[in-house]
């Protein structure tokens, strides 16, 4: 089910100009609770109307199908400060920043330096999407985004 609301869920938000961060589904059987975090296409910071304008526009339809049922809950909100890294879009959008990652090529978890992508080794561009990354000796990693299991954005207060 999370694959096909998520599919569901992306589509809407496509139609009002949102992109889907994260998809989260708790609650119980009886009374679902829906997370999204969406995020804007053009860099600015999401705002309470536009979790407003996403929150109606999902409703909307979620009320009109048969997905959740009549006792959901639907919370939308900004993907936060430790935003998840999951697209190469993600990735390109935040280099120069710090991420907590976790991947067996970095031996576990830990904070780096994200210093680009590349789309597609080898010939023709084709192949894996590889993360850039300096890891906290200095050293220059490049992680298959395939081998990253987990990855937010760092934040320092």
């Amino acid at each position: 089910m999370n694959e096909a609301l998520e599919r569901l869920i992306s589509s809407v938000l496509d139609t009002v100009g949102f992109d889907l961060v994260e998809l989260r589904i708790g609650g119980s059987r009886a009374r679902p609770t829906v997370q999204v975090r969406i995020d804007r296409r053009d860099g600015k910071a999401v705002t309470v109307d536009d979790c407003a304008a996403a929150s109606r526009a999902i409703e909307a339809r979620l009320d009109a199908g048969s997905e959740m049922g009549e006792r959901y809950v639907l919370e939308v909100s900004s993907p936060g400060v430790e935003r998840p890294l999951k697209t190469v879009a993600d990735w390109r959008r935040f280099v120069g920043a710090r991420a907590n990652v976790l991947s067996p090529v970095l031996h576990g978890r830990e904070e780096v330096e994200i210093l680009g992508v590349d789309a597609g080794e080898g010939a023709e561009g084709k192949g894996p999407a590889v993360v850039i990354v300096r890891d906290a000796r200095g050293q220059e990693q490049r992680i298959a985004l395939s081998d990253v299991k987990e990855a937010r954005l760092a934040f320092h207060w």
